[in-house]
């Protein structure tokens, strides 16, 4: 069985991280949808107590939501102290969580956030709106994060509970911002010594933290004084961090898991033929992620639009899925796959055809000279299979394509600093598609050499124009408009070649797990099962294990 294991970085929830996706040839599984488990046995009502041992694939940067970049695994452990002001239902609608509403004026530019009343931060101190205004104005003066507060002018204590947040401009989709790092609510002790909440943070969630040991695990035990009422169930849950695919995946055969994250199909595959002894959870929609090459179209000779062309003409995504991929996944075209609410058909981003692709570099040829560029790599071989393929299918169009290993740092700084020209990545897996601005609107393009969110350095007016209008519109018909621009734009200018939607990344549990998905919102609608990537997380508070 061919393998190919492939570098990632990803962007989720507004800060950045890498991770690994690995893949492989092989029967297909049957698809299991998030939060309806393929294998389930036992009880079918929540019991509590018990313990979970939950594998990751990686350790948190730190634990402080406010100084510490956050990767899926990040959420994973912090969340189950540390929770947000608002989350996200199972229909991808944002919904108040800490916050009991969030309302805004008649010109979306400014928000009223109302905090639930009756709740406490695990060391009793009281959540009020002055915890709630601290957290924020800590989170826009925070080096990490205060991009994403650009348009925020002021923060406003109206009365105790209530914080009035003043903006520059209109921002209908400011609420989502709120259920990611940014939104998630430190108690003030917590804010006034960032060192030790990056290993000992202070929240209102479900669990304490009771151990934390970097690069190998962190426990958590029962908050017994939570304020959602007959919640945690379970006791106490032990976060093992084992950054080897194959040798998480083992550890769960072997019983000395639980639970587990996984991005190899191998897994899902294995694993959901096993529907007796395990169940297999993976993401949908929205919260999947695209898999792309990001190209730097600030330098030669990806500042030629003709060159970008060529290169997405000579990549076969139907190849790389049929063989690389298992048959997982399916093409993209765009930031948002066919089945999110989202998604604009049309357009012209260049499907595969060689001859294109060739004549393209030729005419370019003409004029400039040979094409060659540098394609940035993790020195993994199992990762430099995947990019040697694009540079076999790029040579064959006659770009002259050399890899580049860098590790995993230094990647992600040429990215934010444009030392690049192309590299492999993954991104957009925001539940609403203003979460995806600060990544391609012109304000964030800033010149070579300079940190700039938006990678490719693309400058585009109707690019940024159309997302200027979905940011500020609230009509749900006026947004999809912007962001059929956005998606018609992003096909004709091709700063992505964009692969594939990375449907992949999954949980794996025993059956005797029970609640994976399936968490009520404090209201009573259901939330989103999974996000994130390349492996999804998800809530505890209600997972629960079968005693049976």
């Amino acid at each position: 069985m061919k393998r190919w294991k492939i570098f990632l970085l990803s962007l989720t929830s507004l800060s950045l991280l890498s991770s690994a996706l690995v893949a492989c040839s092989g029967e297909r599984p049957t698809a299991t949808q998030a939060g309806s488990p393929s294998g389930s046995s036992g009880s079918s009502s929540p019991v509590k107590g018990g313990r979970l041992v939950y594998g990751l694939s990686a350790d948190a940067a730190g634990l402080n939501p406010v100084t510490d970049q956050f990767a899926s695994q990040s959420y994973s452990m912090v969340g189950t102290i540390v929770e947000p002001l608002v989350s996200v239902d199972a229909s991808g609608a944002w919904k108040p969580y800490l916050a009991q509403s969030l309302t805004p004026n008649s010109k979306n530019d400014e928000w009223t956030i109302k905090v639930r009343s009756g709740i406490a931060f695990s060391d009793g101190t009281p959540l009020n709106g002055e915890a709630v205004k601290a957290n924020l104005e800590a989170q826009k003066a925070s080096p990490l994060t205060s991009s994403i507060f650009v348009p925020v002018d002021s923060f406003e204590l109206v009365d105790p509970m209530t914080v009035k947040v003043k903006l520059k401009q209109p921002w209908v989709a400011f609420p989502y911002y709120l259920a990611a790092q940014i939104g998630m609510v430190l108690a003030p002790a917590s804010l006034a010594d960032p060192k030790a909440a990056s290993r000992k943070p202070i929240g209102t969630g479900p669990f304490t933290l009771k151990e934390y040991v970097p690069d190998s695990r962190m426990i958590v035990t029962r908050n017994p004084a939570y304020w959602r009422k007959g919640l945690p169930y379970l006791d106490e849950i032990e976060f093992r961090i084992l950054p080897d695919s194959q040798t998480r995946a083992q550890t769960l055969e072997a019983g000395g898991l639980d639970a587990m994250g996984t991005s190899r199909d191998e897994d899902v595959t294995k694993f959901g033929g096993l529907s007796d002894a395990y169940s297999v959870h993976r993401a949908e929609g929205m919260a999947v992620p695209e898999y792309m090459f990001l190209l730097n179209t600030a330098v030669a000779p990806l500042d030629d639009l003709r060159v970008r062309r060529a290169l997405a003409h000579a990549t076969d995504r139907k190849t790389v899925i049929s063989t690389l991929r298992s048959g997982l996944t399916e093409e993209a075209d765009g930031p948002w796959s066919k089945d999110s609410p989202w998604y604009a058909p049309g357009g012209t981003y260049p499907a595969y055809d060689l001859a294109k692709a060739t004549a393209l570099i030729k005419e370019v040829e003409a004029e400039k000279g040979p094409v060659s560029f540098e394609l940035l790599s993790t020195p993994d071989p199992n990762t430099m299979q995947g990019v040697e393929l694009a540079q076999a299918m790029w040579r064959k169009a006659g770009v002259d394509v050399t890899i580049k290993q860098a590790d995993q740092a230094d990647l992600i700084n040429r990215a934010v600093t444009g030392n690049y020209s192309a590299t492999v990545w993954t991104q957009f897996s925001s539940p609403d598609p203003d979460g995806e601005y600060i990544w391609m609107h012109q304000n964030y393009a800033q010149p070579i050499g300079s940190v700039a969110l938006n990678f490719t350095r693309l400058k585009d007016a109707q690019l940024s124009n159309a997302f200027d209008s979905g940011r500020s519109n609230p009509q749900t018909e006026a947004r999809k408009e912007a962001y059929a621009v956005v998606q018609q734009r992003l096909r004709e200018l091709v700063p992505f070649v964009f692969i594939d939607h990375l449907n992949v990344g999954a949980i794996v549990a025993k059956t005797k797990v029970r609640g994976i998905g399936e968490q009520l919102l404090p209201d009573g609608e259901k939330g989103l099962p999974l996000t994130g990537s390349p492996i999804p997380y998800h809530p505890f508070s209600q997972i629960w294990v079968d005693q049976q």
